[in-house]
């Protein structure tokens, strides 16, 4: 038999809610129990679990609007079934449940500022258990279905306490002799695990910052190049949003189909270097450089990727890029990357580029005005990838979207020309498969 699946009521003042996300899609199987939706009301964001078994047959409330509790969201059907579709707000009996968060809650106070609480899959019974031994929810691995948190998991962690945390061998004897206390070191690598880098960086990261730091050095030369670079030249930002849901599953595909290379993990930013030497090509102003009273048409593309350093940003190349496939890329961006970590990078690894592009996504950045390297003449500043409400074939579904941002010398590019290319870029990112077309 059919069920309907309503808007919930999180305390006796809740009036309505707002479909915040879907963990399933029409046609998916979902057991009784699965996190199904996520719920925003004016204080708190809630997970809600589904109430039946069977396969997930309409949708009925999409993300992003906001219905009075009661409201029939979806309906779960037996696989054998066909029922009638819902069209519109249908408004049934309101059902109570017990609030998961799964953002931030409100503030108690109004000075108070929000807590930042992390939702754990759990089952009832494994939550009241943590919550009488005192167990961070968060410390909890969980081996129950889909990874959720059981009774046995909650008593483990009371009696041998929070598991160690994963490091590779090497990194955990660079620890051991610099006596680093584990838990204060953010690991980087695969699932989290703490990388020899990640030791490094908190073995040279200062104990406390100085009351003031010399302006000089490499921080000195980086303020000199961005002043002469906004000084010398008519810059000028253009801006867009692009819809990156396939290249998404472009990236995955590649990830899924290498997986067992363990020299390199593709990343957004490998397959923006691939397109964007690609692109370029098509748009030799934008691969110039201005030198004296020339403009300089390259017929190589060498991309330079900006990584920032404790003292600094450093730009290495990633030479030939156009020639390149996408792993090849994806190593020699790592390579360069550590060896400016390291400090190791050769001055033909850092100079002579001819377009360069600046990641802000690990950032958590939207979208900025990156300044020109000069003497090139264009640079492109990329933003993170960010899922909400887009219009696909009419419907309204999650897609995913990236910020661009192109800074362009005016003197020599002039906006529409900045724009067609832009414009270009951003096809192949909606649609990678056209690359090669």
């Amino acid at each position: 038999m059919a069920t309907e699946i309503k808007m919930p009521r999180f305390g006796m003042t809740m009036k309505q809610g707002k479909l915040a996300k879907w963990f399933k899609q029409e046609g998916d199987t979902v057991e009784k129990g699965d996190s199904l939706f996520e719920v925003e009301t004016e204080k708190i964001t809630n997970t809600v679990q589904s109430v039946a078994s069977g396969i997930l047959f309409q949708i009925v409330i999409q993300v992003g609007e906001t219905v009075p509790v009661g409201a029939v969201l979806a309906v779960v059907a037996d696989a054998r079934e066909t029922p009638e579709r819902i069209e519109g707000i249908k408004v049934g009996e309101v059902e109570d449940v017990e609030a998961a968060p799964a953002g931030k809650t409100a503030p108690a106070k109004a000075e108070e500022a929000p807590a930042e609480t992390k939702y754990v899959l759990a089952s009832p019974a494994a939550k009241r258990l943590a919550k009488e031994l005192g167990v961070d929810l968060a410390s909890v691995p969980g081996t129950g279905k889909e990874g959720r948190v059981t009774e046995d998991d909650v008593k483990k962690v009371h009696e041998e306490g929070p598991p160690a945390p994963k490091i590779t061998p090497v990194a955990a004897e660079m620890a051991r002799q610099a006596g680093l206390d584990l838990s204060t070191i953010v690991g980087t690598g695969e699932g989290g695990k703490i990388t020899k880098e990640d030791v490094g960086f908190a073995v040279s990261a200062p104990a406390a910052p100085p009351k003031s730091l010399p302006f000089s050095g490499m921080r000195r030369a980086i303020a000199d190049n961005m002043h002469a670079s906004l000084q010398n030249s008519a810059q000028l930002t253009l801006m867009t949003e692009v819809d990156v849901t396939e290249t998404v599953h472009f990236r995955d595909l590649l990830r899924e189909e290498y997986k067992k290379d363990e020299s390199v993990r593709i990343s957004y930013n490998d397959i923006i270097i691939y397109m964007v030497a690609r692109v370029l090509k098509r748009f030799p102003y934008m691969n110039s450089t201005l030198v004296g009273e020339e403009i300089l048409l390259h017929d190589r593309v060498d991309i330079g990727m900006a990584v920032a350093l404790p003292d600094g940003l450093i730009v290495p190349k990633v030479r030939d890029a156009d020639r390149k496939g996408i792993r090849q890329i994806g190593r020699e961006a790592r390579e360069v990357a550590r060896k400016a970590r390291e400090g190791a990078l050769s001055m033909d690894e850092v100079t002579d580029g001819t377009f360069t592009i600046s990641n802000m996504s690990m950032l958590g950045v939207d979208g900025f005005t990156p300044i020109i390297n000069p003497p090139e003449v264009a640079i492109l500043g990329v933003g993170r990838v960010i899922e909400k409400p887009g219009v696909k074939n009419g419907q309204i579904e999650v897609r995913s979207y990236m910020a661009l941002s192109l800074t362009i010398d005016h003197r020599v590019v002039d906006g529409a020309p900045g724009g067609e290319f832009l414009q270009f870029l951003a096809r192949h990112l909606e649609q990678p498969a056209l690359l090669n077309a």
